[in-house]
């Protein structure tokens, strides 16, 4: 099992900021000290991944429309190979220094990628008391002012998913209650988004509910990362950033360095075709396959058909997430059967509700890709399995909301 987490610093990778030739020393140590820089000496530059970019400023150091945290370009995709390099996360240099009113608050479901979002943003989460009671409700203090800040609550509602979910909505109380100036709920995975429609009569639309109670609990923004589908987006009365991690997907399959003309990019069902095919635009306009799913209840689902070719060709199945795996699992084997050489795996959420370990790890996959959104326990870990981290993006994302500049441009 593979885990792949921001490093200790951007100065190991040699991408300090440069400076014009009158750029006095001393105001070279103020900027890499993480102080604000003369406006005599502005513009400076930043780094884009080795790549010099001019940083005009403004009346306070920064371009309002670009961001001064480094953020990771896309890449160009070679005709025959993916040659770009595999961007190594890193902590954002302190330029400038965070600013006081932003604050960072991790719940208890996935503290460990609040920590590594803080670390990118150069800044320490805020201090938060988070306890439950013998009977099993929740207490929420924040245990600092948070008056007439910025504050970001990074909870994904990934299980258990009901306590999660409850633990946010309180966690938004207790910040309105402390007259924080906005309140943004970052939900990398989103929980009952797959109940976002009515597939039978009298049935419950969840995810509209869940919206509305995140919205009435005082939440006045939300960041979410692939959504089941587009429609949650509509469901909420607050803006919703959404974010995309194929980005983190993409940059990883290309340090494998697989011939384009080798890969065919694979859709579990139909419901997840629009996402495929995105992922295979992204792959030098890879060919799609499409695997025919008939469901026949609640998490069992058997395969049909395979709609195009993937004789001899490197298989990636696509999908947003992996719950119990028996479609991702089902469509592996049909690839394999239709000569597929290699099957690769790629979702951004891993729930990993049993038996999904049990079948990942049977020999089906050459490799199966997550990220971070939800903690994957030590216990699931096997061979096959690589974590990649999504919080350089969700610290760019948050960055770019705090200073009201773009996050599409991101994608």
């Amino acid at each position: 099992m593979t885990y792949i987490r921001p490093t200790e610093g951007i100065k190991s990778l040699g991408l300090m900021p440069s400076f014009p030739a009158d750029v006095s020393k001393s105001s070279r140590q103020l900027v890499q000290q993480g102080l604000t820089m003369p406006k005599a000496h502005r513009p400076w530059q930043r780094m884009h991944c080795g790549i010099a970019e001019s940083l005009h400023a403004s009346s306070n150091g920064v371009n309002a429309s670009t961001p001064a945290r480094p953020v990771l370009d896309s890449h160009a995709w070679d005709a025959t190979y993916m040659q770009a390099p595999l961007a190594q996360p890193y902590r954002s240099p302190k330029l400038p220094q965070a600013p006081n009113r932003l604050r960072i608050f991790a719940g208890t479901s996935n503290p460990a990628l609040a920590q590594e979002v803080a670390c990118y943003l150069g800044m320490d989460l805020s201090s938060i008391k988070i306890k439950r009671f013998a009977d099993g409700e929740i207490y929420v203090q924040v245990q600092e002012s948070i008056r007439g800040c910025d504050v970001f609550l990074v909870q994904p509602s990934c299980p258990p998913v009901n306590d999660h979910l409850m633990e946010l909505l309180v966690m938004i109380d207790a910040c309105k209650r402390a007259s924080a100036r906005s309140i943004t709920a970052v939900i990398p995975y989103y929980g009952y988004a797959r109940a976002d429609r009515k597939t039978q009569g009298r049935e419950s639309i969840a995810a509209k509910l869940t919206a509305n109670l995140i919205t009435e609990a005082g939440a006045d923004r939300v960041l979410a990362m692939d959504l089941h589908s587009g429609q949650c987006v509509g469901y909420f009365d607050i803006p919703v950033d959404h974010v995309y991690g194929d980005s983190v997907i993409l940059d990883y399959l290309a340090s494998k360095r697989i011939s384009t003309g080798d890969l065919v990019v694979v859709s579990p069902d139909v419901g997840g075709v629009a996402r495929a095919r995105a992922f295979a635009k992204k792959l030098s306009d890879a060919p799609l396959a499409i695997v025919d799913k008939r469901r026949s209840a609640h998490n069992i689902s058997e395969v049909m058909n395979l709609i195009g070719d993937v004789k001899d060709k490197v298989a990636v199945l696509v999908d947003d997430m992996i719950d119990t795996a028996g479609t991702i699992t089902n469509a592996a084997k049909v690839l394999h059967a239709e000569g597929a050489r290699e099957v690769y795996a790629c979702a951004t959420h891993p729930v990993f509700s049993p038996p999904a370990i049990e079948r990942l790890s049977s020999g089906v996959f050459q490799e199966v890709i997550v990220t971070n959104t939800i903690p994957v326990p030590h216990e699931s870990f096997f061979p096959e399995l690589t974590v990649l981290s999504v919080a350089n993006l969700l610290g760019e994302t948050i960055w770019r909301v705090y200073n009201s500049s773009s996050v599409m441009s991101l994608f």
